[in-house]
């Protein structure tokens, strides 16, 4: 009867978040937005998201409960990609309109000609969509724009690299998120406090960009957005997902090396003042493409940390081959175990404080101590 509680708990827990998205609208249907967590610099800006047209609910459906969750889940299954609706985003005194596409997505590259104010690294975006057979909506979002201290770029693959498992077993991570205790089943030990530590530098105040990309489809956006938030992560515009709808004409979502390439370059391009560390997982494609980065630009990448997610031999000899391609660069690429060595090499870099490395030691420490 335990294992059935957990279980039940766990769907309880899981319809609720699912549904979460869908609440927005009070039960009204029709246009709604929604907007994914924005970056830039002070010369432009990229906000993205998406605008569906969903079913309203019913009166007969409680306002609360479970009921009323699930029935946010169908609409939410059955709500479809808002296309050629006008969506204009301005953040301060700067302005651009831009229409969505046949899948309902916009993406906004705003440039800024009015200057946004430096003493603050959020900033918000107000939105307002119309089309002209549905009710015009006004949301907005937070938008980061590093301040002018901030001296390192850090861009990080989240799934087997902060969380375990991700989107190859999306089951097994789902429960370990919503089911048993969020620090020690979803999160590699010491993630928290590493990530935090590479945020405020060793100054403690740096506030350093940390971008985070995904394998997994938007549809998860806001699992992750939970995920970030109980497990005390930094956040950052998880702005890396794919959409992975299935149609004639696009059979198959765009391969994730190819994607993350991409993406990666365009960072790049947007903080070309910052040099940059790249984070990864050796079970993936992360050391061939993060290799691929540092030719193409030379002193730009001061380090590569793989995190060690399986003891397979001969995909240790290939990592230790690409470690070789990088002798006489600036970069060294470092295979972990753990978040210690990670964090032992960034503080010996000069990238992380001594008390960040000891937090990491701390809580790593913790975990071994207390595995349960």
């Amino acid at each position: 009867m335990g294992l059935l509680r957990q279980w039940a708990s766990f769907a309880k827990r899981l319809v609720h978040v699912i549904s979460k998205p869908i609440k927005g609208d009070s039960s009204r249907g029709g246009m709604v937005v929604h907007p994914y967590r924005g970056y830039g610099s002070q010369n432009e800006i990229f906000v993205m998201g998406r605008v569906f047209r969903q079913a309203a609910l019913g009166r007969a459906i409680p306002r609360h409960g479970m009921l009323r969750d699930t029935a946010d889940v169908a609409r939410r299954i059955f709500r479809r990609g808002l296309a050629d609706a006008q969506v204009e985003v301005r953040i301060g005194d700067n302005q651009l309109c831009v229409s969505t596409d046949r899948d309902g997505y916009f993406d906004v590259h705003l440039p800024i000609s009015h200057t946004l104010p430096i003493d603050v690294s959020w900033h918000r975006a107000d939105i307002l969509v119309h089309r002209a057979d549905q009710t015009t909506v006004r949301t907005h979002v937070e938008v980061y724009v590093p301040p002018p201290e901030a001296d390192l770029l850090v861009i990080s693959d989240i799934d087997d690299t902060v969380m375990f498992t991700g989107v190859a077993e999306k089951l097994k991570m789902l429960y370990r998120l919503f089911v048993k205790k969020p620090h020690r089943r979803t999160a590699f030990p010491g993630v928290a406090s590493l990530y935090q530590a590479l945020h405020r530098g060793v100054s403690e105040r740096a506030e350093r960009p940390i971008l985070y990309v995904s394998r997994g489809p938007w549809a998860i956006y806001e699992m992750l957005e939970t995920f970030f938030q109980i497990n005390r992560i930094p956040v950052g515009p998880i702005l890396f997902l794919r959409e992975w709808g299935i149609s004639w004409r696009r059979p198959w979502p765009r391969r994730a090396e190819e994607h993350k390439r991409d993406l990666i370059d365009r960072m790049l391009t947007l903080y070309h003042d910052m040099p940059c560390i790249l984070i990864g997982d050796s079970g993936q494609h992360d050391p061939e493409v993060y290799i691929e980065i540092v030719k193409a630009y030379p002193n730009r990448i001061k380090a590569i940390y793989i995190r060690r997610v399986d003891k397979n031999s001969k995909r240790e000899a290939a990592i230790q081959r690409l470690r070789d391609e990088l002798v006489g660069t600036q970069c060294d690429l470092v295979l972990a175990v753990d978040s210690i060595l990670i964090a032992e090499h960034a503080h010996a870099q000069g990238d992380i404080s001594i008390h960040g490395l000891q937090a990491v030691k701390r809580d790593v420490e913790e975990h071994r101590n207390n595995p349960a």
